[in-house]
């Protein structure tokens, strides 16, 4: 479980360690953003943040969507927090391959005494793929909210292939791609810096939604399975 400095630590890391990649214009781009073939699909337990935090980041976003409009930058209806990947992205997966009621009734068990939960969103990290808004936690609950659904998932029969990328225990937003090498790297170093500890709010998360999404969470792609309230 990560408290808040732990979480500040893991983000800085992150950003120092892209910032040397960045200043030498080693900036992974994703050939399958513009691809019209891209099969991935899965299944995530996702938090959407609010309103005025979305247009909090659109807003601070606005100056580097001038200056390389030719990057993926997730639009305001895309944004969102991953509580748990179930099923990660793969091609040949689909919705009709599973009982969706069987994921919702092992999902609602699971996060039934968790309660709402705050998150803060300041200042952004990267990775050499793209640029993340950090988000931060005051107590615990997503963290235990993760460990509830990680063991019941761990003791049902159903499909899911939770942690198999990563183990997830972070709160941040993906907000841009890299769909090519920016046309202005080293402006674009200095604007993505100046966002270093920008203030984007906190927002009281009071549900989740249980979704099938494609690998970038787009909105033409995503079917919502079930809303679920928290508390």
């Amino acid at each position: 479980m990560m408290a808040k400095q732990q979480l500040q630590q893991h983000y800085q890391a992150l950003w120092q360690q892209s910032l040397l990649k960045f200043e030498q214009h080693q900036f992974e781009t994703d050939p399958l953003l513009t691809a019209k073939d891209d099969k991935r699909y899965g299944i995530t337990l996702l938090a959407r943040p609010s309103e005025q935090v979305k247009q909090q980041i659109q807003h601070s976003l606005a100056e580097l969507m001038q200056l390389e409009p030719a990057q993926y930058y997730y639009p305001a209806t895309d944004l969102h927090l991953t509580v748990l990947s179930l099923i990660s992205c793969y091609s040949g997966f689909a919705l009709s391959q599973i009982d969706r009621a069987a994921y919702v009734e092992l999902v609602q068990q699971a996060i039934k005494n968790t309660g709402p939960f705050r998150l803060h969103f300041q200042g952004i990290t990267a990775s050499p793929s793209c640029v993340l808004v950090q988000g931060f936690f005051e107590d615990q609950q997503l963290s235990q909210l993760r460990e509830k659904l990680r063991s019941a998932f761990g003791q049902s029969t159903l499909q899911h292939s939770i942690d198999q990328r990563y183990a997830i225990q972070t709160a941040h937003m993906t907000v841009l791609r890299f769909s090519q090498q920016p046309a202005h790297p080293e402006l674009f170093l200095q604007k993505i810096k100046a966002l270093a500890s920008v203030d984007f709010g906190s927002c009281l998360i009071e549900e989740l939604e249980l979704v099938g999404n494609d690998w970038y969470q787009r909105q033409q792609n995503t079917v919502l399975i079930k809303r679920l309230r928290l508390g």
